[in-house]
C-alpha cells in the first residue's frame, strides 16, 4: 500500500501513466490506493457503483501486459470513473433514478471499451443528476454529491456529472468522464476547480449511453489539466458506426486532436458582456476581471468580441432548453406522468413541462440552431477561440426546490446549441475559498484549436495551487 504522504490522489493521469510505464507504480498498487480512498470517503457520495472487482482484475492484466512489454497507451494502467450513463454490461446504469435501481446493462458503450482497450482500471460509475436533468448536481433520490470545498455548508457539486466532478476535485479518481447536454461537463469542472472539456458534436460515440438529448448529448472528460483531458477525447474520438453523429466530422478533425499542441496565432476572442446571457455575481465579476489581466500581462493578445447581431447568446441559451425539453419529454415523459415512479418532483416537473412544447417550437429552433452554427464559425474566423465565464456564480448552498442555481447554465448552453467544441478552466478561488472559472469556445470541428489555445491559457493563468481540505471526509 502506497503511503498518504506520496500524493498520488493530485497528481496527473498522465503523469500516473508514466509512473506506471516506468515500473516505478504497479496498476495494482494505483488501483488499491484509489479504491481506499473511495472507501474512506464514502460520505462525499461520489459513486454510485464501485467495480473494486473488476477494476483489480483490469490492474492485474495491465500489469501482466506491461511486463510483456506490451503498452496499450499513456493511460495504461491508470483509474477512470464514468458517469452513471455510461453503459456496462453486467452493472447497473440508474442515470440516477431510482425508477431505474435494479435494470443491468445487456451491452457496453463504445467509450467503455475505448477507454478499457487503453488499459485504463475503470473504478465504477458516477453520480448524477437524475436523468441528467439539472446543472446544480442535486439528487434528492439517490443523494447528493457533495461539493468538496466546503465542509461546513453543502453547496453544488455542479451537475449533471456531479459525481465526476467531485471523484476527480477529492482525488478519489485521477480523471473522469462526464455527459454535457446544457453545460453538465463544465459546471461541475468548474464548481471544483478542474479542467471540464465539451468535444464538439460528433466528436466522440454516445453509442450504449443512456441519453436525455439525441441533439445535444455529448460525452467528455473532467481532468486536472489540459493535456490529461485532450489526450483522454483523443482515446475517445473517432467515427463509430453505431453513433451516426460521429460519420460528419471530417478525419480531419480527430487527427488534429490527437497531434501536440501547437502555438496560436490569432487573438482571443473576449466576448462583450453586453451579449452576456447571464449577469455574474460581484465576486464571479471580480475574478473575471483579473483573470483578463492575467492573460493580457502574460503576453496573450485579446479583443473584445461583438457577435453578429442574429447571434444572440440569451436566446440560444433558451433555444437549448427548448430541445433539451423536448425530447427529454420523448424519452422520460410517460415515466414522469406515472405518480408511482419515484422520481424527484423537480425533475418530474422539467420533464413534463418538455410535454408543454409544440413541435413547430421545436423545429424552429433546430433551423435557428443550423443558421447559428454557420454564423458563429464564419464570425469567429480570424479568432483563436472565444473567451467568457463559465458561471455566473460560484457553488451556493443547495435548497429543496433547487431554484438558486437557476441561472447556473446561461453561460454554458449556448456552446452546446452551436454544437461548438468548449473547455472550462478554473481561474482561482473567490474570498470563500470558492473555484472559479473561464470558458472558452471554437467552432464545431476546430478542437484541436480549442485546446491549443487552452494549453496556453492554462499556462498564463497556472493551475490552482491549493486542493480542498478533505479531512472532515477522513482523507
Amino acid at each position: 500500500m502506497l503511503k498518504q504522504d506520496v500524493a498520488l490522489h493530485f497528481r496527473d493521469a498522465l503523469q500516473i501513466g508514466l509512473e506506471i510505464r516506468q515500473g516505478r507504480l504497479s496498476a495494482r498498487q494505483v488501483a488499491t490506493y484509489f479504491l481506499d480512498r473511495i472507501e474512506r470517503a464514502a460520505g462525499l457520495n461520489a459513486f454510485s457503483v464501485i467495480t473494486a472487482e473488476r477494476a483489480l482484475a483490469q490492474a492485474d492484466a495491465a500489469d501482466r501486459l506491461l511486463a510483456a512489454g506490451i503498452v496499450l497507451g499513456p493511460f495504461h494502467g491508470v483509474p477512470v470513473a464514468v458517469k452513471d450513463s455510461v453503459q456496462w454490461e453486467g452493472t447497473e446504469a440508474t442515470l440516477g433514478s431510482q425508477s431505474r435501481v435494479g435494470k443491468i446493462s445487456t451491452e457496453t458503450a463504445t467509450v467503455l471499451r475505448s477507454l478499457m482497450a487503453q488499459g485504463m482500471v475503470v473504478l465504477g460509475k458516477t453520480k448524477m443528476t437524475e436523468f441528467a436533468f439539472g446543472l446544480s448536481g442535486q439528487n434528492l433520490t439517490q443523494g447528493t454529491a457533495r461539493n468538496p470545498w466546503d465542509a461546513a455548508v453543502a453547496r453544488a457539486p455542479g451537475g449533471s456529472s456531479s459525481g465526476s466532478g467531485v471523484a476527480v476535485a477529492a482525488g478519489l479518481v485521477p480523471i473522469a468522464l462526464g455527459g454535457d447536454t446544457g453545460g453538465s461537463v463544465r459546471a461541475p469542472a468548474t464548481l471544483n476547480g478542474l479542467v471540464g472539456y465539451k468535444p464538439s458534436s460528433g466528436m466522440i460515440s454516445g453509442a450504449g449511453s443512456l441519453p436525455l438529448s439525441e441533439t445535444l448529448d455529448v460525452l467528455g472528460p473532467i481532468a486536472r489539466s489540459v493535456a490529461d483531458a485532450r489526450q483522454l477525447a483523443a482515446v475517445l474520438a473517432g467515427p463509430d458506426i453505431a453513433d451516426p453523429s460521429t460519420l460528419v466530422l471530417p478525419a480531419a478533425c480527430v487527427a488534429a486532436l490527437r497531434a501536440p499542441a501547437a502555438p496560436i496565432h490569432s487573438p482571443i476572442a473576449v466576448l462583450d458582456a453586453q451579449a452576456w446571457p447571464a449577469t455574474l455575481d460581484s465576486a464571479t465579476q471580480l475574478n473575471w476581471q483579473g483573470t483578463l489581466d492575467r492573460l493580457q500581462a502574460a503576453g496573450l493578445e485579446v479583443q473584445t468580441w461583438t457577435p453578429p447581431p442574429a447571434l444572440s447568446f440569451a436566446r440560444m441559451a433558451e433555444d437549448n432548453s427548448t430541445v433539451l425539453a423536448y425530447e427529454a419529454y420523448r424519452y422520460y415523459g410517460e415515466l414522469a406522468a406515472d405518480s408511482r415512479q419515484a422520481l424527484w418532483s423537480v425533475v418530474r416537473d422539467r420533464i413534463l413541462a418538455g410535454g408543454m412544447i409544440d413541435s413547430a417550437s421545436y423545429e424552429a429552433a433546430l433551423q435557428r440552431r443550423r443558421t447559428d452554427m454557420q454564423v458563429f464559425a464564419q464570425a469567429m474566423q480570424g479568432s483563436a477561440a472565444l473567451l467568457m465565464p463559465a458561471c455566473d456564480q460560484v457553488a451556493q448552498a443547495l435548497d429543496p426546490e433547487d431554484v438558486r442555481h437557476a441561472g447556473l447554465g446561461k453561460l454554458l448552453r449556448p456552446g452546446n446549441f452551436l454544437g461548438a467544441a468548449a473547455i472550462s478552466l478554473p481561474t482561482g478561488l473567490d474570498e470563500q475559498g470558492l473555484p472559479t472559472g473561464i470558458q472558452l469556445m471554437t467552432p464545431r470541428g476546430h478542437d484541436a484549436a480549442l485546446l491549443d489555445c487552452a494549453h496556453l491559457v492554462e499556462q498564463a493563468l497556472g493551475r490552482l495551487s491549493r486542493h480542498p481540505d478533505l479531512a472532515h471526509w477522513g482523507l
